[in-house]
């Protein structure tokens, strides 16, 4: 076994998901962040654990061929993006690998690979960005976690955002200290401001600005409102956040619209949407069409079958497949996303769809029992996957097929196996990166009912 502080010479032969390199010290797996397969490096161990250990490079002596210098100032300090140190080509390679690794590895499946869908761009690609705020020499700042840790790196401008994100955050800062606003401080839960977060239509072009805070300030941002919207004629829309919780999570419960409309507009899959501060959103609008194209595809409606979408946000997936379908039967457990789903819907003379509040197997155990019978289930869970009652509600169901997907290839292979194990087969897997530079990959799962 490796020791620790012992300086060993390796080369890497992987990449995780979390962008380490991984290579072998003693016949022990080592993660080594900053690292490219190919990567000849002088690396000190720093932690040793039963079967792995974690390392630095000290000194790249030999550099992989996937090696690029990356120009973003704070690489190497923001928690952001994981992969800008290769190029994009071995980034999809990685990334590809890592889908097949989850189905074949955690699910036991072989399934058919179709082509990993990169992304056409990599840079200024992301319609949302959530900004923590600081104080650091007396100054509120604002910009991403430091990696594993609540300490915020001030990012002047961050090549994944709209370029206009930067102006708007510098404007809105130069506010908070001309006027003294406090900081929130999570530690000692104080302060007032704790977020700045905007989104973009990346068609419509239409902002909008939430400023999320302990408690309501709207009298004291009634002069920011002026200022931003003199300033960006793009902004539509200024919403406070009020969260007084003393939480991790960024958003409450409560919004407030200061200025302007209560949501902005975008159109996605040839659909209008209307995005609210609560709305789930995919942050890559022109990779997630792509993505909803070969859900669409595996899906292969003919015009006479009912969809369910479980987990479906704002509805933006089942409204993609309306035109093809006699019927859409969405379910989300946020009740704004679910106004969202149908709003958009009734915008878009929609008319075969119905959406409902709740958790996506309770909801659609409900439907079943009430004789909703669906040919195709579309499945978008979260990170964390489908919860044991939606698996077992979703093959209960026997729809002919189902579509996943997935922002975890982990816990997609695992719902997957799942669902192999109650009659379905799993016939094709499609990666998409929608996360550029980042170590997030999505997937598109095909399932069939088995004879």
């Amino acid at each position: 076994m490796p020791e620790k502080n012992q300086v060993c010479t390796a080369e890497i032969t992987g990449l995780t998901s979390e962008g380490s390199g991984v290579c072998r010290v003693d016949g022990m797996a080592v993660f080594v962040p900053g690292t490219a397969v190919g990567d000849v490096a002088e690396i000190k161990i720093v932690k040793v654990l039963k079967s792995y250990a974690f390392g630095i490079a000290q000194r790249i002596l030999t550099p992989s061929p996937d090696r690029i210098t990356d120009s973003c100032p704070v690489y190497n300090k923001c928690g952001g993006c994981l992969l800008r140190h290769i190029t994009y080509e071995a980034e999809c390679r990685t990334k590809e690998g890592i889908v097949r690794d989850a189905f074949e590895r955690i699910g036991g499946l072989t399934p058919e690979y179709d082509a990993f869908m990169g992304a056409e761009s990599t840079e200024r690609y992301r319609n949302k960005a959530q900004y923590p705020l600081a104080v650091q020499n007396g100054k509120a700042v604002c910009g991403f976690y430091a990696p594993r840790s609540h300490r915020v790196i001030p990012v002047a401008d961050c090549a994944l955002q709209p370029g206009i994100f930067s102006d708007i955050i510098s404007s809105i800062l130069e506010y908070i200290n001309d006027k003294k606003l406090t900081v929130y401080d999570e530690t000692s839960n104080t302060g007032i401001i704790r977020h700045i977060y905007l989104r973009r239509g990346a068609h419509s072009g239409e902002i909008m600005v939430c400023l999320v805070v302990r408690k309501d300030i709207s009298r004291q941002l009634s002069a920011l409102c002026r200022s931003l919207t003199e300033k960006y004629t793009d902004i539509k829309s200024i919403v406070m956040n009020i969260n007084p919780s003393k939480t991790n999570v960024i958003l409450g419960d409560n919004c407030v619209t200061l200025w302007g409309s209560d949501t902005i507009s975008d159109t996605m899959c040839g659909n209008t949407v209307e995005i609210s501060p609560l709305s789930f959103y995919q942050v890559n609008t022109v990779q997630a069409e792509r993505l909803y194209a070969k859900a669409l595809e595996y899906a292969a409606p003919k015009g006479s079958e009912t969809i369910a979408d479980l987990y479906c946000g704002a509805g933006t997936i089942g409204l993609s497949m309306a035109a093809r379908a006699a019927k859409i039967v969405g379910v989300e457990v946020i009740p704004q996303a679910v106004e969202n789903a149908k709003e958009n819907a009734l915008r878009n003379g929609i008319t075969n769809a119905e959406f409902h509040c709740g958790d996506a197997g309770e909801v659609f155990g409900r439907l079943r029992r009430q004789g909703c019978k669906p040919d195709i289930i579309v499945i978008d869970p979260p990170r964390k996957g489908c919860s044991q009652e939606t698996v077992e509600v979703i093959a209960d169901a026997a729809p002919e097929k189902i579509v996943m997907i997935s922002c975890n290839p982990s816990t997609a292979a695992r719902d997957a196996k799942l669902l192999s194990e109650r009659g379905y087969s799993v016939d094709k897997v499609c990666g998409v990166d929608l996360f550029p530079r980042t170590g997030h990959v999505e997937c598109v799962v095909l399932m069939t009912k088995k004879e």
